[in-house]
């Protein structure tokens, strides 16, 4: 069915030259929503909205500028896409259990240092350092995380990772792809078993597919990641069905009942029942062994039908990775060891300067676009001015410059035979970039350079609200880089508040370019959704020094709901009180930040009248919800923990961790508040504390009696 004609105003405005990157980001993303809105004419209600040569002239456009402009590109583009994304978006999964990403490590050093961690968690292997301990190797194929459901051996749900926590339900569309079987082979299996894995397209399939898209006069897929990625969401699982992606099974979520005691064990059972195996793998307690299978994959990597970008090592024992646990948003007992970091040559135009948040000055190098691991890049970090003057850096150098795994882009080194003539140092600005032309200033024994204009500093404005509405902190879908700053400029955004008043400012926006009455009513419809957003994303949002999204979670968690936290931060301001003592240990002191400092910027933030303000101002727009603690009826859910002296049967931090995964909050002091503390041999200063306050303190034998570890 051919499509209508459209205005020549609209499509000439669409079609039109950028005058800068910024209008360039504006205008992908106006091109984006256009190109969506008549694919869901055509692909959803059949009722198609422009001609065919002017819908080819939206994608053509789209594709020049993802071209000229490739920071502009995205995994959604509908250039690496067909199709249009379901009418109301895929209904949203909550994981039973976590998908958690990976830590990585990047030499053998690190692996040792993995393989260290691990015994010095788990007491046994921490005394005896010839103990036993197997690790599985395993190709880390690079793809689409997915899970799998099945009950009674039938599949019931696909999902993506999504966040790690919530995912999207491609059911309709996993049901298509090749490896993923609808009914279990075999028996055996639980009733009810969630599988995890990878969906992926082998190289021969992908350059098939690009051939029949060149013959067809379509855009050509970048690489065989996005495109398996892309496929997995098409609106019509029909499309999916034509694309050649692939699935590898390898791993648990959430089983009824155990399938067997050992990671290898799993795979095997998987296999038996139906599932393709990410092979080779291998099993050994050497760490010598598990460096030269990582070699051998290596050179054999070119080979492989399929992209792989590392190799990914596990404790074997099931039972292990349980104690093990999880630490931020990786296990403790698994880690991926990547290969090494695709490398590029390249010209670095010109050194700009970004201006983040808490006003950090941070030096961004403009490169000619390159290809990086399959990845177009033209920009690149250049950390600070001390690692310019180490490397001397200088504007119309020939650098190299890699990207490891999801790293963002740097600069390796400069090609100083390729320098040009009459090229001079690159001077750190004194002065802010920013429109108060602000001094800049670095404390002494920090690498960073801020502008001292602090909350006046329109970057520093605008960076807050873009991290208030991003992915990580409050995830408002549609209010983006670009988007903040256009509303900034305009004057709808200062504070983060204002985001929540946008719908007062319906009118005005449809009036600016690039919008209309569909993308500003979904743009608020998103935000609307948001004003009951987690505790922890909302900590996170505020942009807190030092309170991302780990410590943001464990504020949350300890305090329990907003008001809780609220009134906690204002009584901590004062010295020696009960609420500071109590906020300062809840960051104990094995965690990677130094104790006390997240207290400090914590209660430095509240000192600060502009800040009370802002937050009051924005908490009365939104209504954080508490977080979801892990499910767990056990006696100490709750309850408040501190563990001191030295425990025989298990270190202090697998102690912890067993604690958090029952529930219970562990802290680094004791306090009126605290419930338990545990005391093991040589206990001082907190035992008599406890004593003193008359807290309940245990033996690490009535302890685990507690907790049903005795």
């Amino acid at each position: 069915m051919a499509k209508k004609n459209s205005t020549s105003a609209d499509l000439d405005a669409l079609l039109r030259d950028p005058a800068d990157p910024d209008e360039a980001a504006a205008l992908v993303t106006a091109l984006i929503d256009e190109i969506r809105k008549h694919d869901v004419a055509y692909h959803q209600k059949d009722a198609p909205s422009i001609a065919d040569a002017d819908y080819d002239k939206l994608k053509r456009r789209l594709q020049t500028l993802e071209r000229d402009y490739p920071e502009t590109l995205r995994e959604d583009s509908p250039s690496l896409a067909v199709g249009a994304a379901p009418a109301q978006g895929f209904r949203k999964v909550r994981h039973a259990r976590p998908m958690l990403s990976l830590n990585n490590a990047f030499s053998d050093e690190d692996v040792a240092d993995f393989a260290q961690s691990v015994r010095s968690f788990l007491k046994e292997f921490k005394d005896d350092p010839e103990r036993k301990l197997d690790f599985i190797a395993e190709a880390k194929i690079d793809g689409l995380s997915c899970s799998l459901t099945y009950e009674n051996g039938e599949l019931v749900l696909a999902a993506t990772r999504g966040d790690g926590l919530e995912g999207e339900d491609v059911t309709a569309n996993a049901r298509h792809v090749a490896d993923i079987p609808q009914k279990l082979k075999g028996k055996g299996w639980p009733a009810k078993l969630e599988v995890r894995g990878e969906v992926y397209m082998e190289h021969a399939a992908f350059f098939a597919l690009n051939e029949r898209r060149a013959e067809a006069g379509l855009p050509l897929f970048v690489n065989p990641r996005n495109t398996a990625a892309g496929s997995l969401r098409q609106l019509d699982p029909n499309e999916t069905k034509n694309r050649p992606v692939r699935f590898f099974g390898y791993a648990l979520g959430e089983t009824s009942e155990p399938i067997a005691d050992t990671q290898h064990g799993i795979r095997e059972k998987l296999h038996k029942w139906g599932l393709e195996l990410n092979e080779p793998s291998k099993v050994t307690s050497d760490l010598g062994e598990l460096l030269e299978f990582y070699r051998e994959i290596g050179e054999r990597r070119a080979s492989l039908p399929y992209d792989i970008d590392g190799v990914v090592y596990k404790v074997d024992r099931l039972d292990l990775q349980r104690r093990l646990g999880d630490v931020q948003r990786a296990p403790r007992w698994a880690v991926a060891h990547k290969f090494p970091a695709e490398r590029a040559t390249t010209v670095l135009e010109k050194i700009d300067i970004q201006v983040g948040r808490t006003g950090a000055l941070t030096p961004v190098a403009h490169l000619t676009p390159v290809n990086v691991g399959g990845v177009m890049v033209a920009r690149a970090t250049l950390h600070n001015a001390d690692e310019i003057e180490r490397k001397d850096i200088r504007e119309g150098d020939t650098v190299i410059v890699q990207r490891a795994g999801d790293v963002i882009p740097q600069v390796v080194e400069v090609v100083l035979e390729k320098r040009p003539k009459g090229s001079k140092p690159y001077a750190f600005p004194t002065i802010c970039p920013c429109k108060l032309k602000a001094p800049t200033h670095r404390e002494e024994g920090e690498a960073v350079t801020r502008c001292t204009g602090e909350l006046a500093c329109p970057f520093q404005q605008v960076e807050r609200l873009r991290h208030f509405a991003s992915r990580d902190a409050l995830d408002i879908e549609g209010l983006g880089d670009t988007t903040v700053r256009q509303f900034f400029e305009e004057g709808f955004l200062k504070l983060p508040a204002d985001i929540f008043r946008l719908k007062h400012k319906r009118d005005a926006i449809i009036a600016l370019h690039g919008w209309k009455d569909v993308s500003v009513d979904k743009l608020l419809a998103a935000i609307e959704a948001r004003r009951g957003a987690p505790l922890d994303r909302f900590l996170t949002a505020l942009g807190i020094r030092y309170v991302g999204e780990t410590n943001a979670r464990k504020l949350a968690l300890h305090y329990g709901d907003y008001p809780t936290w609220r009134q906690a931060m204002a009584d901590a301001l004062a010295d020696d009180s009960e609420a500071r003592k109590e906020l300062e240990g809840v960051f104990v002191a094995d965690s990677k930040t130094a104790k006390g400092v997240v207290a400090k910027e914590l209660i430095a933030f509240f000192e600060e009248p502009h800040n009370v303000q802002a937050l009051d101002d924005v908490a009365n727009e939104v209504k954080p919800s508490p977080v979801e603690r892990p499910a767990t009826d056990s006696p100490v859910a709750g309850k408040t923990v501190v563990f001191t002296g030295t425990l025989e049967k298990m270190t202090r931090p697998e102690a912890k961790a067993r604690a958090e995964q029952l529930g219970a909050k562990v802290a680094g002091s004791v306090s009126k508040k605290t419930d338990y503390v545990v005391a093991g041999a040589e206990a001082g200063s907190k035992l008599k504390a406890a004593t003193e306050l008359g807290v309940a303190v245990l033996s690490e034998d009535e302890w685990l009696t507690l907790i049903g570890d005795g």
